[in-house]
């Protein structure tokens, strides 16, 4: 067993988008992963942030199909 990180609320203010911060927190965040031995890192978006997905692409991560996720609202 070990540990699995997840990434929350990643979020780049509009006037700092296509700078690079986005990519750079991201690998902070392996980095971290890496350091404390964890498994692996996951994290969601939107279905129609076509931008964030291609940057998770291009830096490795891969979408699961093997799971739905559902939200019960109250």
């Amino acid at each position: 067993m070990k540990k699995a990180w997840i990434l929350n609320d990643l979020y780049v203010k509009k006037e700092y988008r296509r700078s690079g911060v986005a990519q750079q927190l991201i690998q902070l965040s392996i980095e971290l992963c890496n350091d404390t031995g964890a498994k692996f890192l996951s994290l969601e978006t939107a279905a129609t942030n076509i931008k964030a997905q291609n940057l998770y692409k291009k830096m490795g991560f891969v979408n699961d199909q093997s799971f739905l996720s559902y939200t019960f609202q109250l």
